[in-house]
């Protein structure tokens, strides 16, 4: 497979479960109904809400979560690889909660797991404050993904602040990144654009980087701006608002290579002793 049209799933997830996989599958129904093969939904896809102590009691372990099995059957039912952006899950023998990235293929299997490993804690400058190591375990592996068209490297929001990772997965074989995204409407504005395009540009990738957007339950104001670039760093399709929404876009897989061969970065790196 040489052609790939792609889909990002633009949310404003809610602090219910049930609504935000209803609005979620109406979506991901319509992307796949103009050709998308590959689909891809935001951070926290299932829930989201940073009041505290509020989201506890919605969330389940991976098993028994139904927006999982809502999502999988979804994926089979239209044939389509679908990347859960994330959800949030309880972990067994942890108080804390793992903020998972996963990938159904067409049949409705599960094809990867990733645990964001990077927690944002920061000040954003906004008057809040987010400390999201207090209430999610930090994954510890970097994640590849074999699909039918190319090898996925996954990732979650706050990662694309560490360039070091997505250089590993592009040097492991992956030729498509996956960003799902819940960033704040103040570092979005600052900086959403400029990382996922350097991200593409330094590895040579496609990247996918669904978002949330727009202002949630819970009182968080989200960028939105889903994207979809090239590996020549072009912004293929662009969600140009924080407004719930369908993003699609045809990729050029031979891209990939004939990025690479133009820019051979990933071959060229040294060791740096300081």
């Amino acid at each position: 497979m040489t052609q790939l049209r792609a889909a990002c799933i633009q949310m404003r997830s809610g602090v219910e479960v049930a609504p935000n996989i209803a609005h979620a599958s109406q979506m991901i129904r319509e992307a796949a109904g103009q050709g998308a093969q590959l689909i891809a939904t935001p951070e926290m896809t299932n829930l989201l809400d940073i009041r505290p102590g509020m989201a506890r009691p919605k969330l389940m372990a991976e098993v028994d979560d139904p927006a999982l099995a809502a999502l999988r059957a979804l994926a089979e039912e239209l044939a389509v690889w679908l990347l859960i952006g994330s959800i949030a899950v309880t972990v067994e023998g942890e108080d804390r909660f793992a903020n998972r990235s996963i990938l159904i293929a067409p049949d409705g299997s599960i094809r990867a797991r990733y645990d964001k490993i990077h927690m944002f804690d920061v000040e954003v400058g906004d008057g809040q404050s987010y400390r999201e190591s207090r209430a999610y375990r930090p994954g510890e592996r970097a994640v590849l993904a074999e699909t039918d068209f190319a090898t996925l490297g996954l990732s979650i929001c706050y990662d694309v602040r560490f360039p070091h990772l997505y250089r590993k997965l592009a040097q492991a074989g992956a030729g498509i990144l996956t960003i799902p995204a819940a960033f704040t409407r103040v570092t979005g504005q600052a900086h959403w654009h400029v990382l996922v395009r350097a991200r593409a540009i330094e590895t040579g990738s496609f990247v996918i980087a669904p978002a949330q957007g727009g202002t949630h339950e819970d009182g968080r104001e989200t960028f939105g701006h889903s994207l979809i670039i090239s590996p020549w760093g072009e912004v293929l399709a662009e969600k140009a608002d924080d407004m719930p929404g369908i993003l699609l876009a045809d990729l050029d897989l031979d891209a990939i290579a004939k990025a690479r061969t133009r820019i051979p970065s990933l071959g060229n790196e040294r060791d740096i002793l300081i």
